[in-house]
């Protein structure tokens, strides 16, 4: 980590600005300040209404373990500009109302419509599949004559193949539905946004895209239900009556959406950490009892959901502030996993890392549906990966996506010999 010499207002732009996601090293340094000498610190930026940035993991937690009551997800669930959150008001909503930015009852029974989708039970019918993923994307490593891009050509095709079959979508329509992930996610970034000269009109765009496509698909499962994610939306009953349209739109997305961008992310930034650190990639090889603590130290390496927001409800104190009712909070998921009063030397990459506190998942009633799957995606792949591996090094080119909520690796591009 570098030493950075900013005030603390230009340090606390770190957690806004997409485009500083893109310098991990830069923006830790940031991080680490905030933490060190304001840790819950009031932030006004041109670009957006003022909010707290909430940056160490206890008061990460606090706020978690309060969610429903004295902090809520709606209306501002994730950081929107200023002419955002104008247009959500204007609108009397959200675009895609998901799971993210709903509270209380609404919540829980949204959630539960989907959560046994993800039950262990449910999850171990997956292995085969998991293998067979497993198994293509060593062979594709394998044809690649040493040099690839791990990012675009295995990283983010596995999560795909594993979530929008769940979801029982045509492989066909895959590339459409990471072109359309990476747009909503990457929005401000120049390569995966749809409009870089005008990012609200983009995301427009985008969300238009998603909603005919899925109500297509919710057309076609009312009239020939199937035993598939998506049939379970177009179909599903609260009290007798159906889902709204937009609740609807809001499973189909953050599913086909958090469900493989965010996996994807974990498994290339795991790849990096473990070239950046060979010693590690050794400790694992010699050690294969060590890949679920790997995983948990993947995720907590990368987070890469990197916030969510909360609405006070009420006068709350929080690290030694008092957050007023109607202030929003915004709770940085890679600081709390860096805090160095919860991680011991947070800086390095350690596959034994135990006990490991990661919040990467988040936490409480918004905990990821997808943990348990994700986990299993990486360890799988790790799993046969790191023993073939004799050597590997990062070719030029790796490249992070430019967004302060979803963001990791697009390109990651290798060379490696495998035994």
């Amino acid at each position: 980590m570098t030493d950075i010499d900013a005030s603390l207002e230009n340090a606390a732009t770190a957690f806004v600005e997409g485009v500083q996601y893109t310098d991990a090293e830069q923006w830790h340094a940031s991080a680490a300040k905030i933490r060190a000498e304001d840790p819950v610190h009031w932030l006004e930026h041109d670009d957006f209404n003022p909010f707290w940035v909430v940056s160490k993991h206890a008061d990460v937690m606090n706020v978690e373990r309060h969610s429903n009551v004295e902090f809520l997800a709606n209306p501002r669930g994730i950081l929107t500009t200023k002419a955002g959150d104008a247009q959500r008001e204007a609108e009397g909503g959200h675009r895609i109302k998901s799971l993210v930015v709903m509270d209380g009852d609404e919540h829980k029974s949204i959630r539960d419509l989907a959560a046994s989708w993800f039950r262990p039970s449910n999850l171990r019918k997956m292995e085969s599949r998991l293998d067979e993923l497993t198994a293509r994307a060593i062979a594709k490593l394998e044809a690649a004559d040493g040099e690839i891009d791990f990012a675009t050509e295995v990283a983010m095709e596995y999560p795909l193949q594993v979530i929008l079959a769940m979801m029982g979508l045509p492989e066909s329509d895959y590339p459409r539905m990471l072109k359309l992930t990476q747009e909503l996610f990457g929005a401000e970034d120049p390569e995966l946004g749809r409009n870089a000269d005008d990012v609200a009109a983009g995301l427009e765009e985008t969300v238009m895209e998603y909603f005919a496509y899925f109500t297509a698909i919710t057309e076609d499962r009312k009239a020939n239900p199937t035993d598939d994610f998506c049939s379970v939306v177009a179909n599903a009953e609260i009290d007798g009556e159906p889902i709204g349209v937009m609740e609807q739109l809001g499973l189909y997305v953050i599913l086909a959406t958090a469900g493989h961008d965010t996996t994807s992310h974990s498994m290339t930034g795991g790849l990096h950490a473990l070239i950046e650190h060979p010693e590690q990639l050794a400790r694992l090889q010699d050690d294969p009892g060590l890949l679920d603590n790997t995983v948990d130290e993947i995720v907590r390496w990368t987070s890469p959901v990197k916030h969510f927001m909360r609405t006070a409800t009420c006068d709350y104190p929080l690290g030694g502030k008092t957050i007023r009712e109607g202030e929003d909070v915004f709770l940085s998921y890679w600081s709390a996993n860096f805090d160095e009063d919860v991680f011991e030397n947070p800086w390095s990459f350690d596959v034994g890392r135990k006990p490991n506190s990661q919040i990467g998942f988040g936490f409480g009633a918004h905990y990821c549906l997808g943990a348990i799957l994700a986990k299993m995606e990486i360890k799988n792949l790790f799993a046969a990966l790191a023993p073939r591996i004799k050597s590997i090094e990062l070719a030029d080119g790796a490249a992070l996506s430019r967004s302060a909520f979803v963001s990791g690796y697009k390109h990651l591009p290798i060379r490696y010999e495998l035994t």
